[in-house]
C-alpha cells in the first residue's frame, strides 16, 4: 500500500484487496480513541463494511462487525479498557441528523467511536471533529478488488495526526 500526501489535510491510499482494506481498518484503529466520528462514503460494494471490521478488530470489540444495513445501527462493546464501536449505516435515512435522532449518537459520540455508511450530510452536525473516509473503486475493471481510499481529518482533533503513517 502506498500512501500519496495531497496539499489539504488528506492522505490517498491505494488498496488491492479486500483483506489490506481490513488491514487498513486494523492500523486506523490504533489511532482512533473515544469521542471519534468516522464517515464512510462509497458505492456499494466498496468496502466500507470490511474497513470497518478492521476497525473492530483493532479496538478489540465484541461481535462480528457486519452491515447495519437492516437495523440501522450496532453497537460492539469493547472486550477491554477501550471504546466500544458504534457502526451506522444511513444508507436508507433520507434526512439528516433530525431522522438520526432516535440512535442517540450524540449521547453515544464521547465514549465511543461511531463509525457511519452513507453519513455525509446526515451527521456532520454532531462534531467538527471527524475523519471522512472515501472509499473508490477502480473504473474499468468491476471485478477488480483495488480501490483508492482517501482520508481527510477535519476539526483540531485531527490537526496533526499523520495520517500517512497508516500506509506502514
Amino acid at each position: 500500500m502506498e500512501a500519496v500526501h495531497n496539499p489539504a489535510p488528506s492522505v490517498r491510499f491505494t488498496v488491492n484487496s479486500p483483506a489490506e482494506m481490513g488491514e487498513l481498518g486494523l492500523r486506523l484503529a490504533k489511532i482512533l480513541r473515544a469521542g471519534d466520528l468516522v464517515m464512510l462514503n462509497g458505492e456499494l460494494g466498496a468496502g466500507k463494511t470490511t474497513l470497518t471490521r478492521g476497525l473492530g478488530e483493532g479496538l478489540g470489540v465484541r461481535g462480528a462487525v457486519t452491515s447495519p444495513t437492516f437495523v440501522i445501527a450496532r453497537v460492539h462493546p469493547s472486550l477491554g479498557d477501550g471504546p466500544p464501536l458504534v457502526h451506522v449505516d444511513a444508507y436508507r435515512l433520507g434526512g439528516g441528523l433530525d431522522e438520526m435522532e432516535d440512535l442517540d449518537l450524540d449521547v453515544s459520540l464521547p465514549e465511543s467511536v461511531i463509525v457511519v455508511e452513507w453519513g455525509e450530510g446526515k451527521v456532520e452536525e454532531l462534531t467538527d471533529d471527524r475523519l471522512h473516509v472515501v472509499i473508490h473503486r477502480e473504473e474499468g475493471d468491476a471485478a477488480s478488488d483495488v480501490r483508492t481510499v482517501t482520508l481527510t481529518g477535519l476539526g483540531a482533533r485531527w490537526t496533526g495526526v499523520d495520517l500517512a503513517a497508516l500506509a506502514a
